[in-house]
């Protein structure tokens, strides 16, 4: 859909997790159970995490202010 934009990354760890899990659903790389990335990558579309793992670097704090990323639901 045009003009449709998916989520944003909050922190520049969840980008880096985004784009793992979009390697993931591409099939470029294997995804280990429990591991944060493979969680994103089975429970978000495709267009979404690929929007996350496109959000700029600048301006991003390296992590997001409630801490640990494996703790939040995707």
């Amino acid at each position: 859909m045009p003009g449709k934009k998916g989520p944003k990354a909050e922190s520049k760890a969840q980008q880096q997790t985004a784009g793992i899990a979009h390697a993931i659903q591409k099939g470029e790389m294997k995804g280990k159970p429990g591991m944060p990335a493979t969680e994103m990558a089975k429970s978000m579309g495709k267009e979404d995490v690929k929007s996350m793992a496109k959000t700029k670097h600048a301006g991003l704090p390296k992590h997001t202010p409630t801490g640990n990323l494996s703790k939040k639901k995707f």
